[in-house]
């Protein structure tokens, strides 16, 4: 793999971002309304490394480009995911620490630490069954469907998605509905920069942790305090709000972000969604391509000055990788969708998605199940009024209003 150049000389750099110009804020409504066009203007004005600020007072630098964002995630040398150090000087009272401080996990540890969080991880994910997984979904999704679907109208996000979503989640983790209702609104709090959301959600992995303990089962929470790795209790807490986290918002926003590409792309509903031509793996392939559920992530904090694309980063500096710019570069031309694999929307290198395979199993089958249910859905406004929740790391949108014609309840 290629080697970035490091030079431990006096460093000057036009910005903190390492790159000279004004920084664009990602936390915007105008930027969450269409962020595609300014990924674009970023892209001319400033090439692959942009100058952005995630949040008042917490610059970074974003980059657009598909094969620097691909060397940048496989040099974890170079661009460790630790922020200790960045942490030690950055606003603590941002609404978005709670998504880029440390915490003992995969995802914001780095060398050594990282491996040992990863093994741990990955062994109570492969633990799940993929095959019981479609009849775990299906359990959960049609009592949820059986609550709209005679109504004739419905809001898949708060009805459908959001719902579920959580309760595949908890059904994986062991974790009773109660307590996961207090996760999934704590969790929210932290996507929507809230500040008192990182104690609640702390407090309630606590109770799982112990709940857990005392009673241990076939979970994923459960082969976590299993692996020999020994995780004490505030680790086992963290691995399982990456878990959340990474899972659960994401999995609804691609759910939805799915949906809404369906109900308004005549490749996939032109004729009815039974006489489509394209296909549910289609329509995700798709979405995670052009539109995938977590635009901006993949943060690493270079723990020296780094020269790439003819400019020097700071060091202790976030570097973001936008997967949606990246995947859209003009730079790697323009490719068919269909059966490839090739976007980043679950990242790359050592810190890619390690359930990737079941959030795909997750977001398919959900999908299958509502149109299987609902087989004419339209959306209830035009696609022109729907909004997007601003923030810098997410592509979500507020509510996906739908209706259809009444359909009669479902068995399982």
């Amino acid at each position: 793999m290629t080697q970035h150049p490091v030079d431990d000389r006096p460093v000057h750099l036009d910005s903190p971002g390492g790159t000279a110009g004004p920084r664009v804020p990602l936390y915007t409504p105008e930027f969450a309304a269409d962020p595609h066009a300014a990924y674009a203007e970023m892209r001319h004005r400033y090439g692959p490394l942009v100058p952005v600020d995630l949040a008042p007072g917490v610059p970074a630098t974003l980059v657009v480009g598909y094969r620097t964002a691909v060397r940048i995630l496989n040099d974890p040398d170079h661009f460790p995911a630790d922020p200790r150090i960045w942490q030690k000087n950055a606003p603590a009272d941002s609404p978005i620490m709670a998504m880029l401080e440390w915490r003992p996990n995969a995802l914001r540890s780095a060398g050594i630490e990282h491996a040992r969080y990863r093994k741990v991880n990955t062994h109570a994910l492969d633990g799940v069954d993929l095959h019981a997984l479609h009849a775990t979904i299906e359990r959960l999704a049609v009592p949820l469907i059986n609550r709209f679907c005679e109504s004739g109208s419905a809001e898949l996000i708060a009805d459908y998605a959001f719902p579920l979503t959580f309760a595949v989640f908890n059904a994986m983790l062991g974790c009773p509905d109660e307590l996961g209702e207090r996760i999934a609104s704590s969790i929210a709090m932290v996507y929507e920069g809230v500040p008192e959301g990182g104690d609640l959600l702390t407090a309630a992995l606590m109770e799982l942790v112990n709940l857990k303990r005392a009673h241990p089962g076939n979970d994923v929470a459960t082969r976590l305090m299993q692996h020999s790795a020994n995780l004490d209790d505030a680790e086992l807490a963290n691995q399982i709000v990456t878990l959340y986290g990474a899972g659960t918002e994401p999995e609804q926003n691609l759910i939805t972000n799915t949906l809404l590409l369906i109900l308004t792309d005549d490749r996939f509903a032109g004729r009815g969604w039974h006489g489509r031509s394209l296909s549910i793996s289609d329509a995700l392939n798709e979405l995670l391509f052009t539109d995938p559920p977590i635009s901006n992530f993949s943060v690493s904090y270079p723990r020296q000055p780094v020269f790439i694309e003819g400019q020097w980063l700071p060091a202790h500096h976030p570097v973001v990788i936008s997967l949606s710019a990246a995947n859209t570069d003009p730079e790697v031309g323009a490719r068919a969708h269909t059966g490839n694999r090739s976007h980043l929307a679950w990242s790359a290198g050592p810190h890619a998605c390690p359930a990737r395979s079941m959030s795909y199993v997750i977001a398919h089958d959900a999908i299958e199940q509502l149109l299987d249910a609902i087989p004419e859905p339209h959306l209830a406004v035009p696609a022109a009024e729907l909004t997007w929740r601003p923030g810098p790391f997410h592509r979500s949108l507020t509510a996906l209003p739908i209706t259809f014609p009444k359909s009669p309840p479902l068995t399982v």
